[in-house]
């Protein structure tokens, strides 16, 4: 097959993680940074279940709009929250928004499954943004609760990062949208996300 020149066209790479989780953090923080420079981008939307991962990304982009999210209180625990309360303090040191709230992709909806048994239209959702990982899942949802809050612009592009369970290992460039207008988000790049998971 003869490539030639493509009209119209960008080039880019893409890191593939040979297996997904944690231990690709530092890496993919440093492909994203590359990246944000290179491309001028402001927003930066971090996933960070006890804030570790935010503290890091918080330190790295700083004079970046960052947003961290959080898991919710009562995620895990009736009541508790897993954010660190050091982690939290470093995150807010360094210039960063945290964000705490519910789930975009399940709400109430993860409750009905769990008590009746039957998955509704919004796991559904989630569910397939899985078949590219739960990082894509995480960044998608993550990037329309940031939007919802008003914390990052729909008018521009984001970077936005989340992972495997714990740590980050996966990065896209997404062009926001609120939970209204869901369908209006566009998954315009992606910088990394694991191969295996």
């Amino acid at each position: 097959m003869n490539r030639g020149k493509l009209m119209n066209s960008v080039k880019r790479n893409v890191t593939y993680f040979k297996e997904a989780g944690k231990q690709n953090t530092d890496a993919l923080l440093k492909l994203v940074k590359e990246y944000v420079e290179e491309e001028g981008i402001r927003d930066i939307v971090v996933a960070s279940t006890t804030g570790e991962t935010g503290v890091k990304a918080s330190e790295i982009f700083k004079g970046h709009n960052v947003v961290i999210v959080t898991h919710c209180f009562g995620f895990r625990e009736p009541g508790k929250i897993e954010l660190e309360e050091e982690h939290k303090r470093e995150i807010l040191a360094n210039g960063a928004k945290i964000f705490t709230g519910v789930h975009a992709l399940s709400s109430v909806e993860r409750a009905i499954r769990k008590d009746f048994g039957t998955i509704q239209p919004l796991e559904l959702i989630a569910n397939t943004l899985r078949l590219m990982g739960e990082g894509t899942k995480v960044c998608v949802e993550i990037t329309v609760m940031a939007a919802d809050a008003g914390l990052i612009p729909v008018d521009r592009d984001a970077i936005v990062i989340a992972g495997t369970g714990r740590g980050a290992d996966t990065a896209l460039c997404i062009q926001p949208a609120n939970t209204g207008r869901f369908f209006d988000l566009k998954i315009k790049e992606v910088i990394a996300k694991p191969r295996a998971f």
